[in-house]
């Protein structure tokens, strides 16, 4: 019985890697190489042969993928790679007849879209591997139902709707991220899920700094925060604006470094300033409970003494899911959005984007879209990673974190890395591009492991000018 068992269980396997392979690939490589098999023609019903989502990428990675995966079906390299081609041949089929029946590509068919890329590699490796009838129905009944319900998890999961009128675009690799990072349930496991950045952060490097007699003076060194003070001149700033001041506080990583959100407390609260700007990263690692860093923020936020409102853009280490927590904490979140801040008629214009670094969804042209022509903007980002994209709508002044100046930098020579795709010129500090000014602060709180060694952390204060 069990040895019955062995070949069928090996081929179901085989089947769910070749056929999802292609929307695996769909899913990393987003719209590179992804090229219609059908060369985008339609059949004589005025209908696509095979749809969009059939491309050349699709096939050749489950070709090259059944190839690697002879050895669990115990057959020739090439006799596993002709029985992919068979599953796609299948998944083809499907397709094609779904088009005759005017069914929009995507359209889900339950039984049509796994039967004939299960049967007909089936009954060609059935041959060559003798199998009974009675194993080929079960491949058939235990693919089927797999692949059905993988299938409906895959699309909760990544295609579920994101909050009301959450103005972005929202990708399936975004969803994945999002739910590696934030799903609840399952809080206690994603270390595993997220293991990399486990091992690499939360035990080599704690390692390496502890072994060195280092670690206590990288967490001294985290708590020594600076007020820097900056200020930036331009000939367009409304007149009512002239001494405007900023608080810039961003990536906090609260819930990262005991003592931290007291130290902040400390040096805030007797800074009287007309707005506050918060740039991301309230939480310490990119996964874990929320909670704690939230309960450090409410404790925070009322000692920032500003006129006006408290507003922020979401990090890489920030999930969609807080964003109603920080603004019930008081904090106003710009999503691709814009906010008006008037003075004696006169108004500018603060523009917060999505994460420019790691969900990537950062939208400057719909954040501008109510923003008037030539009217003084603020451009309010995670990382420098969409300077570009600030300039081309004319912002005046970008405002931004992400780097930690470095965190960890060698004297005299700057930081070791700053993990931003921007060019260096933008990682810490002052800098142009264009007719647009921008300001990257080295953050208050450290991220990953809670040292900082040649890069004291930053609250950084803002003023206008005109001129």
């Amino acid at each position: 019985m069990i040895a019955a068992a062995i070949p069928v269980l090996s081929l179901v396997l085989f089947l769910l890697w070749v056929n999802g392979l292609p929307p695996l690939i769909s899913m990393f490589c987003g719209d590179r190489w992804n090229r219609p098999l059908d060369g985008g023609k339609v059949w004589r019903d005025q209908q696509p042969i095979f749809g969009p989502h059939k491309t050349i990428r699709g096939i050749v990675a489950s070709l090259l993928g059944g190839i690697l995966a002879a050895h669990l079906l115990g057959v020739s390299w090439w006799v596993a790679g002709l029985a992919a081609l068979l599953a796609m041949s299948g998944d083809l089929l499907s397709s094609f007849i779904k088009r005759r029946r005017t069914l929009k590509s995507g359209t889900e068919i339950v039984i049509l879209d796994q039967i004939f890329e299960s049967l007909l590699p089936t009954l060609f490796l059935g041959a060559i591997l003798n199998l009974t009838w009675g194993q080929i129905a079960a491949i058939q009944v235990v693919f089927v139902t797999i692949a059905y319900w993988s299938s409906r998890f895959w699309q909760f999961i990544l295609n579920r709707p994101p909050l009301a009128n959450y103005p972005r675009q929202v990708r399936s690799t975004v969803r994945l991220r999002e739910w590696r990072a934030c799903h609840t349930p399952l809080a206690r496991w994603q270390s595993l899920f997220n293991l990399s950045s486990f091992l690499s952060e939360q035990v080599f490097l704690t390692a390496v700094f502890k072994m060195t007699g280092l670690y206590k003076k990288g967490k001294r060194n985290a708590l020594k925060i600076k007020v820097v003070e900056k200020t930036f001149c331009f000939p367009t700033l409304p007149d009512s604006f002239d001494q405007f001041r900023i608080l810039l506080l961003t990536d906090l990583h609260l819930d990262g470094l005991g003592g931290l959100t007291d130290t902040l407390i400390t040096h805030i609260q007797g800074l009287e300033v007309d707005l506050c700007l918060i740039g991301g990263d309230i939480r310490m690692l990119t996964y874990g409970p929320i909670a704690p860093c939230l309960r450090r923020l409410r404790r925070l936020l009322p000692h920032v003494r500003a006129k006006d409102r408290l507003l922020g853009v979401l990090g890489n280490h920030d999930c969609l899911e807080m964003t109603p927590d920080f603004e019930e904490a008081g904090l106003i979140m710009l999503i691709n959005e814009s906010w008006p801040i008037d003075r004696n008629g006169e108004r500018i214009w603060v523009v917060g984007v999505d994460d420019p670094h790691f969900y990537k969804t950062a939208d400057a042209q719909s954040a501008f879209r109510d923003v008037p022509a030539q009217a003084f903007t603020i451009f309010l980002a995670h990382s420098p990673e969409a300077y570009q994209q600030a300039a081309q709508c004319q912002a005046q002044l970008y405002l931004c974190g992400h780097t930690h100046g470095g965190q960890i930098c060698l004297p005299e020579r700057g930081p070791i890395l700053t993990n931003s795709r921007a060019p260096r010129f933008t990682a810490s500090g002052s800098w142009q591009y264009q007719n647009m000014q921008g300001y990257t602060s080295r953050g208050a709180g450290p991220s990953g492991i809670p040292l900082r060694f040649n890069c004291p952390g930053e609250i950084a204060l803002i003023t206008l000018r005109k001129g």
